[in-house]
C-alpha cells in the first residue's frame, strides 16, 4: 500500500471532484463552441470562464462535503464499510446522473429559446402529453437515451476506479495531523460551497445574478451552470406589491395613461378611463370586421423589415409598405402565454415561474375584445386551447367567444400544435368569409415553432431553400429547418391574404399582425448592440395594421407594446370602451411622437423601461447595477435626469402591474 499525505477519504474526493470540475469546464467550453457569441460587443470570456468556475465548484464542493460527512460516521465509512463505500458511489453517481440531465435539458432548452435552463420549464409539466410529444417529434430521444446510458455505464466505471486507486494509499501522518487535515479541507469546502472566497467583501453568497455583472447577456450565460439558473429561478419568489410606491407615483402614471385629472383618485388607484368615438371620424365606419393574427415566434431581427439579408419574409414586407407599421414593437415579456395574456388583457405578465393564465387568483380579467359587443367572436388555435389554460381565460373573460381548436377543421393535423398554420388560414378564411355580421376573430400560428413541420402537400407550392451555416448563424438561425418554417410563416400569410382578397369582407376588414415575442439572438448590424446584449430581441416584433383600402400607409419608429393591442384596434374602430390597464391607443401616441414601454425578463429577474431613445433596467436581486443603453445608436450615454426619470416609471409600472394581474375584474354588465 503506497503512502500518500493526504488521508483516502480526501484523496477520493479530490480525484473524484477535480473530475467533475473538469467535465463542467469542457460542457462550458463545448457551450461556447455550439453557441457562438454575438458578432458585436465584447466578446472576452475570460471573466465569465473564471465565475463559471466558481458556479461549479459550489456544487461539486457540496457533494464533496456530503462524502466527507459521512466519513466521520463510522458505519457508513466509505473506507471501513461496504455500505459506506456503496453509499459513496451512489453520492458520486447520483450527482452525475443530475449533471447528465440538467445539462442535456438545458442544451436543448438553449438551442430553444436561447436561455440557459431555468424553472420556468416545469410549466411544460402542466401539459405533460404535449410537452412529451413535441420532444418526441423533434429530437432523436431513443438515441439520446442509448448516449445517456452508456455516459452512466462509464461514470460508474471511473468512480469505481478513482474509489479502487485511492484505497491503493494509506496516510503517512500522525493522527493529530490528519484531524488538522480533514479540518482544513472541511472548511474550504464550505467557503466554496458558499462561494464568496474571491466575492467582493466576503458577505454574501454567490449569487446566479453576480453573471450580469459581466457586462452581456451572452457572458452571463457563459458563465452560469444549469444547476445554477434552474435553482436560482425555482427559490426566487415573488415580492408584496408596493402599495406605497404605487401611491407615491400614481400621478406619474395617471399622467402616462392620460386619465383625466378630475378622474385621478391616488387612494383607491383609479386607473379606469373611457374612450368615447369622436364623432367626425371618417375611417371607422369603413371597419366592419377586425382579424388579428398573433403570430408565433415572430422575432423582428430575423425578418425581412428588419432588413435582414436572408430576406425571409418578403410578402409580409410588401404589406408594411401599404399598412402601419411599428417597428420597433415589443412583447413585454417572452413567451406564447405571456405574450396572449398582455394582448388579451392588456398587463404584462410578470408573474415568476408560471404564466398568469396558470394563476387561479388571476383568471378573472377585464378585456377591451368582450366590449365589441355587436361582433361575433372567434379565435382559431391550430391545436388546443387547454395549453397554458388559456382556454380558462378566453371563456371565462370573452362572452359570447366561438373557439375553433383540435376537433374543430376537417384538415389533418400534422403534429403536436395541431394543423399547419396554411390551413389554419385557410379553415378561418371559410368561416368568416361566411359570416354576415360584423366579426373580431384571433388567429394564432403555431408552425414556428419545433419540430418545424411543413405539410408535404404544401411543398409543392413553397420550396425550401438551403442556406450556408455560417450565413444561418450570421443572421440569426439555428439550422435550415428553423429558417424555412420562419419562411414557411410568410408563405401561410400570403395564402391567406390572398385568399381574403377574393372575399367580400376584406376590404371593410382590419388585418392586425403581431409577434407573440422574439427570439433571443446576435441581431448583428440590423440594430444597436444593446437589442443583442440585453436581450432585447427576445422581445422585439413586428406590429402591423393592415387595411390598404382604409388606412394609409405609414411607418412609426416609436416603441409600442402588446398591451396597445386591443386599445388601438378598438380606437381604430370608433367604438367606446372601458380601459382598466396599461395599454394605450398607439393612434394617439404617435400625434405625441414619443412613448415609454414597460419590459420584463422572467429568466433574468430584470425589469426595465424602453422609451424614443434610451433602454433602462435592473435585476430585481441587483438594482444598484442598473443599466443604461442607447437604443438608436452604439454610442456610450449618460444622462442623470432622463435615468432617474425611466427609475421611477420602471418601478411604478412593474409594481403596478402586480397590482392589475389580480384587480383587472371583468366590468359588471349593463342592461
Amino acid at each position: 500500500m503506497k503512502k500518500t499525505f493526504l488521508p483516502k477519504t480526501i484523496l477520493w474526493t479530490l480525484l473524484s471532484g477535480f473530475f467533475f470540475l473538469v467535465v463542467m469546464t469542457v460542457l462550458r467550453t463545448v457551450f461556447v463552441y455550439r453557441f457562438k457569441a454575438p458578432v458585436s460587443g465584447d466578446n472576452i470570456l475570460g471573466a465569465a470562464y473564471r465565475l463559471g468556475f466558481r458556479y461549479d465548484l459550489r456544487y461539486v464542493a457540496i457533494v464533496m462535503l456530503l462524502v466527507l460527512l459521512f466519513s466521520y460516521i463510522k458505519p457508513i465509512h466509505p473506507f471501513q464499510q461496504n455500505i459506506g463505500k456503496l453509499l459513496g458511489k451512489l453520492i458520486w453517481m447520483v450527482f452525475g446522473t443530475v449533471l447528465l440531465l440538467f445539462y442535456t435539458a438545458d442544451f436543448i432548452h438553449y438551442a430553444y429559446v436561447h436561455q440557459r435552463l431555468n424553472a420556468s420549464i416545469l410549466s411544460y409539466i402542466d401539459n405533460p402529453l404535449i410537452s412529451l410529444q413535441m420532444m418526441w417529434q423533434s429530437y432523436p430521444i431513443l438515441l439520446i437515451l442509448l448516449v445517456f446510458v452508456l455516459i452512466e455505464f462509464a461514470l460508474f466505471k471511473f468512480i469505481s476506479f478513482t474509489y479502487a486507486l485511492s484505497n491503493k494509499h494509506k496516510s503517512s501522518n500522525s493522527r493529530i495531523k490528519n484531524i488538522c487535515i480533514h479540518i482544513v479541507f472541511f472548511f474550504v469546502l464550505i467557503y466554496s460551497a458558499i462561494g464568496n472566497i474571491v466575492y467582493s467583501g466576503g458577505q454574501y453568497p454567490l449569487r446566479w445574478s453576480d453573471a450580469y455583472s459581466l457586462g452581456t447577456d451572452y457572458k452571463a450565460n457563459v458563465a452560469l451552470n444549469p444547476m445554477q439558473s434552474f435553482f436560482s429561478t425555482l427559490n426566487f419568489r415573488s415580492a408584496k406589491i408596493d402599495t406605497n410606491l404605487i401611491k407615491n407615483n400614481y400621478g406619474l402614471l395617471a399622467n402616462y395613461l392620460s386619465i383625466p385629472s378630475n378622474q385621478q383618485d391616488a387612494n383607491n388607484f383609479q386607473f379606469s378611463r373611457i374612450n368615447i368615438p369622436a364623432a367626425n371620424d371618417t375611417t371607422a365606419p369603413k371597419i366592419k370586421n377586425v382579424v388579428l393574427v398573433i403570430c408565433e415566434s415572430f422575432s423582428a431581427y430575423k425578418s425581412s423589415m428588419m432588413g435582414n439579408p436572408l430576406n425571409t419574409t418578403p410578402y409580409f414586407n410588401s404589406m408594411k409598405e401599404q399598412g402601419v407599421y411599428f417597428n420597433r414593437a415589443f412583447s413585454p415579456a417572452y413567451g406564447t402565454a405571456r405574450g396572449v395574456w398582455a394582448i388579451l388583457t392588456g398587463t404584462p405578465d410578470i408573474l415568476e415561474g408560471k404564466t398568469s393564465s396558470r394563476n387561479p387568483l388571476a383568471v378573472d380579467q377585464h378585456s377591451i375584445m368582450s366590449e365589441f359587443k355587436n361582433f361575433e367572436k372567434y379565435y382559431f388555435l391550430g391545436g388546443s386551447t387547454s395549453w397554458a389554460n388559456i382556454r380558462g381565460v378566453l371563456t371565462n373573460n370573452i362572452d359570447h367567444l366561438k373557439i375553433y381548436e383540435q376537433g374543430s377543421y376537417q384538415s389533418s393535423e400534422i403534429n403536436v400544435w395541431g394543423i399547419s398554420d396554411k390551413d389554419l388560414f385557410m379553415e378561418a378564411n371559410k368561416t368568416l368569409s361566411s359570416n354576415t355580421k360584423p366579426f373580431f376573430a384571433i388567429i394564432q400560428t403555431a408552425d414556428n415553432h419545433r419540430p418545424y413541420t411543413i405539410p408535404a402537400a404544401d411543398l409543392k407550392i413553397f420550396k425550401k431553400k438551403n442556406v450556408a451555416k455560417d450565413s444561418l448563424l450570421k443572421f440569426g438561425f439555428e439550422n435550415n429547418d428553423e429558417y424555412n418554417a420562419f419562411r414557411y410563416t410568410d408563405f401561410c400569410i400570403e395564402q391567406f391574404i390572398e385568399a381574403a382578397k377574393k372575399e367580400k369582407y376584406f376590404n371593410e376588414t382590419l388585418f392586425v399582425f403581431i409577434g407573440d415575442h422574439g427570439i433571443k439572438g446576435d441581431a448583428g448590424n440590423m440594430l444597436p448592440k444593446s437589442f443583442t446584449e440585453q436581450g432585447l430581441t427576445n422581445m422585439h416584433i413586428p406590429f402591423l395594421f393592415y387595411a390598404p383600402k382604409i388606412l394609409k400607409a405609414k411607418e412609426y419608429p416609436m416603441p409600442v407594446s402588446q398591451v396597445d393591442v386591443l386599445p388601438s384596434i378598438a380606437s381604430l374602430c370608433n367604438l367606446p370602451y372601458t380601459n382598466t390597464t396599461l395599454g394605450k391607443n398607439v393612434f394617439a401616441t404617435v400625434q405625441q411622437n414619443k412613448n415609454t414601454i414597460f419590459l420584463y425578463d422572467d429568466f433574468n429577474q430584470q425589469i426595465g423601461v424602453l422609451n424614443n431613445d434610451y433602454y433602462y433596467g435592473y435585476q430585481l436581486k441587483n438594482p444598484n447595477k442598473p443599466i443604461f443603453e442607447s437604443v438608436v445608436s452604439n454610442n456610450i450615454v449618460k444622462n442623470d435626469s432622463i435615468q432617474k426619470q425611466m427609475d421611477i416609471l420602471t418601478k411604478t409600472m412593474y409594481e403596478t402591474s402586480k397590482y392589475m394581474l389580480i384587480h383587472n375584474q371583468k366590468l359588471p354588465i349593463k342592461n
